[in-house]
């Protein structure tokens, strides 16, 4: 089967958040199933890519008519390629999404080309059996084919999946989006795109696709509840029978304490020792001293936001310190958070380290030497550090929503089950009840580590989840029916 994937960010190419983990390691394991895979991106500032596929493609959007330009990245295989949409004006810009001051003002713009051009490469020079869309920024790409391209014999029957990555982002716009997109005003009812008076792409996915998907059951579930639908609830509801939860994998080439290259020891399910090495490297990479080896390290990577949990780490925080405990966290966001941390670890000084960045290797560093991750989030759709945690025998304490509730299985003392600590009132009072129960085990090291175990030998890697997702692509084929499809090994390219 060919799948062409679309999305607006993707590693190893551009990156804010876990979409670009998911449009990296998703293709892979479907390669790694006998499948073909095209990836469509933005080309974004900096991105490197070889030669020219198509040197012009003709774009009309409402009064205006562009002419990106196609470009591939170099490949070891033909089975996976990475197609760019180049249009510097667009997108050669300082950020992917916004700037300093917030969104770009033509996003609605941006983005319909980016879905116009994947759709014409889909057409003209790679056809596929599928096409598989991710969030917001591609929700016109089935709304467009099945009004525009209506009629197009190579089109019309081409299936649709969509993925809700996270329900929060909705790509809404103006009423004067629709002509700036190009987008048909006959979809502009309450019934299609419409969204209290303003253009919504999201919603567009959501209607037009042939099946939905959200990165875990549980979110699955929750985003047919006022709470977690963001105001699309209903259609979400009205969807249902086509709405499938499928848990995002990890890549474990990449985070596996037995292969990471950026730790101070590396260990394993069989022998783990490293990693009282590499707690001591975490301390001293934060200026905390040795004398904490015997204290449980609770560590953060995250950005800082209310979704995340940080308003009952804020509520708790000096309750929270008064615990036997010590404190490392990695991040950039919200400026009241930033300013927690910072004030937290003044007021703690030997007990609390703090990095306002972002730094892949600090975050390697804290997964292998910390001895508890916490996530309290307000909802995680799927969530990724939870699953890495318990790959570095770092036991997770979270909240139970989404892909947390999914992946983290309550430790039960009775039995010797479960990898976590989970919490469900989202208070306070439980982080900080849930935080000292882990501690309490803690203290045990025979029961420890049978904790971390459990935890090191669950097996998350995306090869379930692929073969799950194929079988989604076969039934919106078979939904679709039959088409014929012209095959094209191979376009042509012209040197760059």
């Amino acid at each position: 089967m060919r799948i062409l994937f679309v999305a607006s960010e993707g590693l190893p190419f551009s990156k804010t958040g876990g979409l670009a983990d998911v449009i990296e390691g998703l293709p892979k394991a479907l390669v790694g199933g006998g499948h073909e895979v095209a990836v469509v991106l933005p080309r974004y500032r900096g991105t490197q890519a070889s030669k020219v596929v198509v040197p012009s493609i003709t774009i009309a959007m409402g009064g205006q008519v562009r002419f990106p330009v196609v470009m591939e990245a170099p490949s070891a295989t033909l089975a996976l390629r990475h197609f760019f949409v180049e249009d510097p004006a667009y997108f050669d810009r300082e950020g992917l999404y916004g700037g300093r001051d917030g969104d770009y003002s033509d996003n609605a713009e941006r983005y319909s080309e980016l879905c116009r051009v994947a759709i014409e490469i889909a057409k003209n020079f790679w056809p596929a059996d599928v096409i598989h869309c991710h969030d917001w920024q591609t929700g016109l790409i089935p709304l467009l084919l099945r009004t525009s391209y209506a009629n197009d014999p190579a089109l019309k029957n081409l299936p649709v999946v969509f993925t809700i990555h996270n329900m929060g982002y909705h790509g809404q716009f103006g009423r004067d989006a629709l002509d700036r997109a190009g987008i048909p005003a006959s979809t502009f009812t309450p019934s299609g795109i419409e969204f209290y008076g303003s253009v919504n792409f999201l919603k567009a996915g959501l209607i037009y696709s042939d099946y939905l998907t959200t990165v875990s059951r549980k979110y699955a579930q929750e985003i047919k509840t006022p709470e977690f639908g963001w105001g699309l609830d209903g259609v979400v509801r009205s969807r249902g029978d086509r709405m499938v939860g499928i848990l995002n994998g990890v890549d474990y080439a990449l985070w596996n304490p037995e292969k990471d290259k950026l730790i101070a020891a590396r260990y394993s399910l069989r022998d783990l020792a490293g990693k009282q090495a590499c707690k001591q490297d975490l301390l001293r990479a934060f200026d905390l001293p040795d004398e904490h080896m015997a204290r449980p390290v609770i560590g953060i990577v995250s950005r800082f936001a209310d979704q995340k949990g940080f308003d009952l780490i804020a509520e708790r925080a000096h309750e929270l310190m008064q615990e036997d405990l010590v404190l490392v966290v990695l991040g950039t966001g919200d400026r009241r958070y930033e300013d927690l941390f910072r004030s937290l670890a003044a007021a703690y000084p030997n007990r609390v380290g703090v990095k306002i960045a972002y730094d892949e290797t600090v975050a390697h560093k804290i997964e292998a030497g910390a001895d508890m991750f916490l996530m309290p989030s307000r909802y995680e759709p799927c969530g990724l550090n939870q699953v890495y945690s318990l790959k570095y025998g770092t036991v997770p304490i979270v909240r139970a929503t989404g892909g947390l509730d999914d992946t983290i299985e309550s430790f039960d003392v009775e039995d010797g089950t479960g990898t976590g600590f989970k919490f469900a009132e989202y208070s306070g009072r439980a982080l900080v009840d849930c935080v000292r129960q882990a501690i309490q085990y803690f203290a045990d090291q025979r029961i420890w580590k049978r904790i971390q175990l459990n935890g090191m030998a669950k097996d998350f890697s995306w090869r379930a989840s692929a073969a799950e997702y194929a079988k989604l692509y076969a039934a919106a084929q078979a939904l679709r029916g039959p088409r014929l499809v012209a095959r094209i090994q191979k376009p042509v390219a012209t040197s760059n």
